[in-house]
């Protein structure tokens, strides 16, 4: 059966943790990692405190200790919050990870734009 994006953006949805910007802000807090999938071009424009990026064609390479593109700030151990601009690609990202292993993920329902919206803090562009 042949699926369209937004039926795999659901699809994640459906699997995955759906965080709003208060929730997320908390999480921050408590130590949760905040990854950044969107692209460097768009993360340029601002971003999230203290987020990392991971650009979405890079994670599964990033979050993968087996290889030498290896993030040390991926740890199967660790609280991962992803976000992007408006929700979809970090959901299938997110996925993605639960499938590689990590079990403590979620992500920002909205992305990057919910979180302005809610008047949270940006940093400008990195």
């Amino acid at each position: 059966m042949k699926k369209t994006a937004m039926d795999m953006v659901a699809e994640a949805k459906a699997k995955v943790q759906n965080l709003n910007p208060d929730q997320v802000a908390r999480e921050m807090e408590a130590g949760a990692l905040i990854v950044d999938v969107r692209e460097p071009n768009e993360r340029a424009e601002a971003s999230i405190p203290g987020s990392i990026s991971a650009p979405r064609g890079m994670l599964e390479f990033y979050a993968d200790p087996t290889l030498p593109y290896h993030k040390k700030e991926f740890a199967f151990d660790k609280r991962i919050i992803l976000h992007c601009a408006g929700g979809g690609r970090s959901a299938l990202a997110a996925s993605t990870l639960q499938q590689m292993g990590y079990t403590n993920v979620a992500h920002l329902d909205g992305g990057m734009k919910a979180w302005q919206e809610a008047g949270k803090p940006v940093e400008p562009g990195k």
